[in-house]
């Protein structure tokens, strides 16, 4: 794995930026970190270096944010299992053409796809992140 550190959020969504341009349709993201890390600033920068110009909000209470069937945006926290992101179509998702970036991945791991990346944000200090990235 390769490492960034970033030390303001500003740098976070730069390399987010930077990211997307490594991404492919149909790419599956794994993103971790504890709340707070930085997650969504991460996703925003994704977004902009795809050219999505719309506002990027953390789907917490929705799931998943679809902007424009070329980003799905998945927070998985409050599900307990795969069946119920099956349940909820989001597995449909994985094979739309999009690239999807899943927070709490690790709550559906049995659904996920066998190919996917993986990006951890990590806390290192104050106001400091290690993003660890495939």
């Amino acid at each position: 794995m390769a490492v960034f550190i970033s030390t303001l959020p500003e740098q976070t969504f730069c390399f987010g930026a930077g990211y997307a341009k490594t991404l492919s349709a149909g790419d599956v993201v794994l993103l971790n970190g504890e709340m707070g890390a930085g997650k969504t600033v991460f996703v925003k920068g994704v977004a902009s270096g795809l050219g999505i110009d719309d506002e990027i909000l953390s789907p917490t209470y929705a799931y998943m944010n679809d902007y424009g069937g070329r980003l799905f945006h998945f927070d998985c926290y409050r599900l307990k299992n795969g069946a119920q992101a099956e349940a909820l179509g989001l597995c449909d998702y994985f094979y739309a053409g999009g690239i999807c970036v899943i927070e709490w991945a690790e709550n559906i791991s049995s659904v996920l796809p066998a190919d996917v990346k993986i990006v951890n944000i990590e806390k290192i200090g104050e106001g400091v992140r290690q993003i660890k990235y495939e």
